[in-house]
């Protein structure tokens, strides 16, 4: 075997994506909004139709241009640059409506990631639709997705509630709001206030399974398992934490079912002291289950007097 045969696919992969930038770069982008998703840690992790757009855009919007740049210089991109975060959207607003009204290509990355995820663009993307203008995404990492992914916790239904607040009684009355929700939680935190917030998270969530993942797709990369108890203890005695924080709560466990003769007993003594709409609710309150369930049994049970 020839020593230079290890390289071939390497070189075909190689030649592959050449051809594959070639032939996107022949693709006219249509004037519009293009939502451009960045990397979260790897720059490797940019997708080639992210790479075309921004090297194609009049004008990149981002949150710091610094930190774009950055980005922009490593692939060898040299497009306009403008500022557009929390502090200067309303103004900056009218302006890039204004370059898609002349028909130009506008990209929106945010520092890392998918573009209005827990970070400004919401309104500016709701304005471009009303304004008659393309709206396009481009797709590619996310931190929410990527923790998801690895937490080893049920992902066929999850909520994502950005960050929590920094207080610590705002904090616990977000997490009472949520203690019920039958989805994963998803939530990005500071490093400084992990262990203040799985401590929180320990009181609401008493026996729930959670994980930590800690500089997602970075050299760095840890990824925490275990119940909310464990990790606020973890977290509590690891002194100094670093990098981007993704939490990741597991959803309550399956209530116990309940027989429709258990709703029967219930239901029944409660008839003759408040009418049967009252009835249900609280039935269905103390069981945690559906009231029109309980409603349609106290129907059976008064046609049967």
């Amino acid at each position: 075997m020839s020593p230079r045969s290890p390289d071939r696919p390497a070189s075909l992969l190689a030649d592959r994506v050449t051809a594959e930038l070639a032939r996107q770069s022949g693709q006219q982008l249509e004037p519009g909004l293009y939502l451009v998703a960045t990397p979260i840690g790897n720059l490797g992790d940019i997708s080639l139709r992210a790479l075309m757009t921004l090297s194609r855009a009049d004008l990149i919007c981002c949150e710091d241009t610094r930190h774009s740049r950055t980005l922009l210089d490593h692939f060898g991109i040299q497009r306009p640059l403008r500022s557009y975060h929390e502090h200067n959207a309303q103004a900056e607003r009218p302006r890039i409506l204004a370059a898609l009204a002349a028909g130009q290509v506008v990209a929106l990355v945010s520092d890392a990631g998918t573009p209005l995820i827990s970070d400004p663009g919401y309104k500016l993307v709701r304005a471009a639709l009303e304004g008659g203008f393309c709206v396009t995404s481009i797709p590619g990492a996310s931190a929410v997705l990527a923790g998801l992914a690895v937490a080893g916790l049920p992902t066929d239904c999850f909520l994502f509630a950005g960050f929590l607040p920094t207080k610590d009684n705002a904090r616990r009355a977000r997490l009472a709001e949520l203690v019920d929700t039958p989805a994963t939680l998803v939530f990005f935190e500071a490093p400084s206030r992990l262990a203040s917030s799985l401590q929180s998270v320990a009181a609401a969530f008493a026996g729930r399974d959670v994980a930590v993942a800690r500089e997602l797709t970075k050299r760095f990369e840890e990824i925490r398992r275990g119940t909310a108890e464990e990790l606020g203890a973890w977290a509590a005695s690891a002194g100094d934490i670093k990098g981007e924080i993704v939490i990741l709560i597991g959803p309550p466990p399956p209530a116990a079912a309940v027989a429709d003769s258990d709703i029967a007993v219930r239901l029944e003594p409660l008839l003759s002291e408040m009418s049967l709409r009252d009835a249900a609710r609280v039935v269905a309150d103390d069981l945690g289950i559906a009231k029109s369930r309980v409603y349609d049994i106290g129907l059976k049970l008064k046609g049967s007097r």
